[in-house]
């Protein structure tokens, strides 16, 4: 059997590279290049470059061959395409999860077979185990044991089939013994600093980046103040038991509240709602207040920003949220909830969250997801993913409200 590791020339896959290369495997590399312009990027060079370079030094110090695909194509049209949309639309989008879906085990995997390779394996912090149902073998993706760099998450859309063929080799270890493994070893990306931002683009001036197709439209910039955010809340609840469908106000504990201009005060000016998202506080350079702004709702029809001070602004807090049916991805489809059907799992709404405790309700509507406690910052365009107790994750869906 012929395992392929997808090299980038961080430390990650290196070690994972390693490992099975001393577990006696048949192990080649290969570097995958999916982004060539610096439009946007804080580094301004051609960062892909380096990484090719320390990649094949790996590579070399192990002793495995070497392969380079260009996939910045695939990249483009399957996950910066998403992107522009997502943002375009108002939603926060997450290239990562795409990222892994549509091009590490679907574009590269097909390269690999192409290779003759059997298996990907990546350096991805989390775990699989095969078993069976029902005469049937099944792939289960487990949180990897560092508890603070879990990285199943980011695989929340992947499919059985996909499953079938990865391989995580590192999800046992944590990231500080991946260091100390790479040293023992002399690997040359053993002091490698983790990469930032967007998957393969490197880190941005996000506005900068998304003006390459969304142009900057100036917007009111609305403070909602918390003395007035009670009767407004009340009003969207009656808004939303109105449009409730389910018979069972889901939809007041469930949609966003809704912001009107005269709701707050203008306090200032923005470029454009499509370059911001809830619960960020930076990038409004909005002065004159004791606590730091929060942006607590866009609105794309009107181009307006609303923001509440304080990390504690209510506008900040819901207790839940909802997926579309047909956005809804069951990893385990052996688990599938039925309409009418529903379960308590833990819920994480952004990478590196803690799981929260939550009741998934499935509906004709769609999955209405209630938390026990109220979430801070749930943000259309994220992935909502629940997992099971032992650290099992089940499934998946972006939040559409």
């Amino acid at each position: 059997m012929k395992i392929i590791v997808g090299l980038s020339g961080g430390v990650d896959s290196s070690v994972a590279a390693l490992l099975l290369k001393q577990q006696g495997c048949d192990v080649e590399a290969m570097y995958m290049q999916n982004w060539h312009d610096i439009t946007g990027t804080l580094h301004g060079e051609c960062e892909w470059e380096e990484e090719k370079v320390v990649a094949e030094m790996v590579a070399k110090q192990i002793g495995i061959p070497f392969h380079f695909v260009d996939l910045s194509d695939d990249y483009r049209n399957q996950v910066v395409d998403y992107m522009f949309s997502e943002y375009a639309a108002g939603r926060t989008p997450n290239p990562d999860v795409m990222c892994n879906s549509k091009i590490k085990f679907a574009s590269f995997l097909k390269k690999v077979e192409e290779l003759g390779g059997d298996m990907v394996a990546t350096g991805h912090y989390c775990k699989k185990e095969t078993i069976t149902v029902n005469g049937k073998e099944v792939y289960r993706i487990l949180a990897g044991d560092d508890p603070n760099k879990d990285q199943s998450y980011f695989l929340c859309q992947l499919t059985q089939s996909q499953l079938k063929k990865a391989l995580f080799p590192i999800g046992h270890l944590t990231k500080p013994q991946v260091r100390e493994i790479a040293r023992k070893y002399n690997l040359p990306s053993a002091e490698k600093k983790d990469s930032q931002g967007i998957c393969f683009v490197g880190k941005v001036d996000l506005p900068v980046f998304l003006q390459q197709k969304l142009k900057a439209k100036e917007g009111n910039v609305v403070e909602i103040f918390k003395e007035d955010y009670p009767a407004i809340k009340q009003r969207a609840d009656k808004e939303a038991v109105a449009k409730d469908t389910t018979g069972e106000d889901l939809f007041r504990e469930c949609l966003p509240v809704t912001y009107l201009p005269e709701d707050g005060k203008v306090i200032g000016k923005h470029i454009g709602v499509q370059y911001y998202t809830i619960g960020q506080r930076h990038g409004l350079k909005i002065g004159g207040h004791q606590g730091s702004i929060f942006i607590i709702s866009t609105d794309t029809a009107t181009n307006t920003i609303y923001v509440g001070e304080g990390k504690e602004h209510p506008g900040l807090f819901r207790n839940g949220l909802i997926i579309k049916p047909e956005e809804i991805h069951w990893i385990r489809e052996d688990l599938k909830m039925k309409e009418g059907e529903e379960r308590e799992y833990l819920v994480r709404i952004r990478y590196r969250q803690p799981l929260q405790k939550a009741t998934l309700k499935m509906r004709k509507e769609g999955m209405f997801i209630l938390f026990e406690k109220p979430q801070r910052g749930i943000t259309p365009g994220q992935f909502a993913a629940w997992y099971e107790k032992e650290g099992e994750m089940l499934g998946s869906g972006p939040i559409n409200q």
